[in-house]
């Protein structure tokens, strides 16, 4: 119980750290939401998973969105004839 009543202590001492981990909380949701929508329109199965399973504060996200999400590129459309 001490530990409780230590952890209130700081807490209500301490404002800063709520918000710090609320605005965490929110960037990490907001990299997480993106990716995963990414992730699913490109039938990546394995990086959907990895994404919704691990809380990396974004990090894992952010190595979807710049190193492995890829447009598919569409081949050109040939002119008419």
């Amino acid at each position: 119980m001490e530990t409780l009543t230590d952890m209130k202590q700081f807490l209500h001492s301490n404002h800063w750290v709520i918000w710090v981990l609320l605005l965490l909380t929110l960037w990490d949701g907001i990299w997480k939401i993106v990716a995963m929508w990414k992730a699913a329109r490109n039938n990546q199965l394995g990086w959907f998973i990895a994404i919704a399973i691990f809380n990396t504060i974004g990090i894992l996200p952010m190595i979807y969105m710049v190193l492995i999400n890829k447009k598919p590129s569409t081949p050109a459309a040939e002119p008419n004839k």
